[in-house]
């Protein structure tokens, strides 16, 4: 089940997981990519922990497989 992370642009942490899978590897990527953060703002401090949780995750799951 995906947790809303944006609720003005609809984001889930699911749509953040798939951005970071596509490349995105700074949370400036992904308010260029997906908008998040940039309505009321009221997202962002939560948003960025997600980005940062999603790419430390992925970036170790694919250190893993390349071993």
């Amino acid at each position: 089940m995906a947790m809303i992370v944006c609720v003005c642009k609809a984001i889930s942490d699911k749509h953040i997981r798939v951005a970071v899978e596509k490349g995105a590897v700074s949370f400036g990527q992904i308010v260029q990519e997906l908008g998040v953060g940039t309505c009321c703002g009221a997202c962002v401090p939560h948003a960025q922990e997600a980005v940062a949780a999603t790419v430390c995750a992925y970036t170790a799951a694919s250190a893993s497989l390349s071993v």
